[in-house]
């Protein structure tokens, strides 16, 4: 490093950098190792960067980057939703349903994009800057289900009346995105959702996983 440049900066960046490139996050030992300096700094460092959302540290102490990376510029949401838009408006109209896109955003499960279907008589209204627990809902339990390596074969999560009573959920991880953990989901009035929609959201949440890398 010269002169001109600040060695703390620098370690957070390359933090930021470290936790980007992995899926299940970075212990403090296992930063520590990779950055060359005591666990005292890493601690430091993580606790400075959760003050900013940049990382956020789950229940077994992994840190992982927060979505507070996404905010530092104005136009990546808008441009993470209008990545989506078109996969959610198809999965819409397909099958009569509101289509989301759901990322995680510290404890919570946040909507940042939502699509209602245009046909249809009635639907279940749901908006997005919905936040909910991870655990209640079909888009929370899908990425639960994948940090856990507990999802279901077909490749979707259902859920019945867990954050609106009468509505069924079912929603898919986003797979093989670095440092972004989301599902792409549908919810709707019914006693079930069909197996034919539960794949067709699996397809929906492969084609956002592809139109944002």
């Amino acid at each position: 490093m010269t002169a001109e440049t600040s060695q703390t900066l620098d370690r957070g960046l390359r933090v930021l950098k470290l936790l980007a490139d992995t899926d299940h996050g970075l212990t403090v030992t296992e930063l520590s190792n990779k950055l060359g300096v005591n666990r005292t700094v890493v601690y430091r460092l993580l606790a400075t960067l959760e003050q900013h959302a940049l990382v956020r540290r789950d229940l077994g102490g992994r840190a992982r980057v927060g979505l507070g990376v996404l905010r530092l510029g104005r136009q990546v949401h808008p441009l993470v939703r209008e990545a989506a838009l078109p996969a959610l408006r198809s999965l819409a109209e397909d099958i009569g349903a509101t289509a989301h896109l759901t990322l995680v955003d510290g404890a919570e499960a946040l909507a940042v994009a939502v699509v209602e279907p245009t046909w249809t008589d009635y639907h279940v209204a749901y908006r997005t800057g919905f936040r909910h627990a991870l655990d209640r809902g079909a888009a929370g339990r899908a990425i639960l289900a994948v940090r856990q390596n507990e999802l279901p074969a077909p490749g979707y999560t259902l859920t019945r009346s867990e954050l609106e009573a009468g509505a069924c959920g079912a929603a898919a991880p986003l797979l093989g995105l670095t440092g972004i953990e989301g599902s792409v989901g549908v919810v709707m009035l019914s006693e079930a959702v069909p197996e034919r929609v539960g794949l067709r959201v699996v397809d929906a949440a492969r084609e956002v996983a592809d139109a944002l890398r």
